[in-house]
């Protein structure tokens, strides 16, 4: 079995994974690349990823092939359908307070851990190591909160982001640069934002042919009535960017970390996030963890970040004078 080179030095072997949409590769030989779904490079016809937009030139025995940015020339088998469709997960936190009171965050973060179904278990051994590193019982929740040690929480960081099975999507809502027209409640607050991040999660899941669930951590007040009635709305609203027939029809759950060990990893994400943008109490904001998960953010060819991986709501002129480095990461 051979190996495909991509130009800039990546080797696609079987398990790797396609760089935009992150399918997994299954089969690599004297036709080409075949990933986890339609994706595929066949001798004499181009490089196929649906909605990939990179143009990346990839070397496979020897020949050139390049990514385009939809389906053309593609096999009988591969096409929509012919294929069973990938089963993703999405766990779903938030860090800072949702509210615009003086007293509340200058921001709120909402952060989705993405996974293959199949990639469950080696999320699990994940968690499990790093609780051992960080001196944790096995079983015993990881909450950034929890983690007093700046070392802790930079291992953890590290640590996600080297995690090849997990990408991330996360929406900050700067809360001072909104302005005084916001007139929402907490719930609302928070609801909205969510909508920003399923459009996102529905978007990976339709460019990965993929249905996704999608689980919540449990915040208070929140009850899933309000989340039902809120994704009945979203589905009516026309001007809803959120590809629904990308996302589990039952809609979103919420549980709770201790007993979904997975939105901890949503935590991670989330407070790492955070922890860039909010200010401490000595007015100090601490980049170095996200810019350690950065590997694992969501990114659709050249498209910028601040469109998939990390949406920043308002993202204006004000916004980008204040956070200029994150056109950066």
């Amino acid at each position: 079995m051979s190996a495909g080179l991509c130009t800039n030095s990546t080797v696609f072997s079987t398990g790797s994974r396609c760089m935009s949409t992150r399918s997994r590769i299954t089969s690599v030989g004297s036709q080409g690349v075949a990933c986890h779904d339609r994706y595929a490079m066949y001798l004499g016809r181009r490089l196929v990823c649906d909605g990939c937009e990179c143009m990346q030139s990839v070397r496979v025995n020897g020949m050139e092939w390049s990514h385009v940015s939809y389906m053309q020339s593609v096999p009988q088998q591969l096409q929509r359908g012919s294929v069973p469709r990938r089963k993703l997960r999405a766990y779903v936190d938030e860090a800072g307070v949702r509210s615009h009171s003086k007293a509340s965050s200058d921001h709120f973060v909402m952060s989705a851990v993405i996974l293959d179904d199949e990639d469950t278990s080696a999320a699990a051994d994940f968690l499990a190591q790093l609780r051992r590193d960080l001196r944790r019982r096995p079983g015993d929740p990881l909450h950034w909160q929890n983690f007093n040690a700046h070392t802790d929480r930079l291992h953890a960081a590290q640590s996600l982001g080297r995690q090849e099975w997990a990408t991330v999507s996360s929406v900050v809502v700067c809360k001072r640069h909104l302005g005084s027209s916001s007139q929402m409640n907490e719930d609302q607050e928070y609801l909205y934002t969510l909508r920003f991040l399923l459009e996102r999660l529905s978007w990976y899941a339709r460019d990965s042919s993929a249905m996704m669930t999608y689980t919540l951590a449990h915040i208070v007040r929140m009850k899933l009535s309000k989340l039902r009635e809120y994704e009945s709305k979203l589905r009516v609203d026309p001007g809803c960017r959120i590809h629904w027939p990308a996302l589990d029809p039952k809609g979103g759950r919420i549980d709770q970390p201790k007993r979904i060990e997975l939105l901890q990893a949503a935590d991670l994400a989330a407070s790492a996030t955070f922890a860039a943008f909010n200010p401490d109490k000595f007015g100090n904001v601490e980049p170095r963890y996200l810019e350690e998960l950065s590997p694992r953010l969501y990114r659709r060819g050249c498209s910028p970040l601040v469109s998939y991986g990390l949406k920043m709501h308002p993202w204006n002129g004000s916004t980008k004078a204040a956070y200029p480095w994150v056109a950066a990461l």
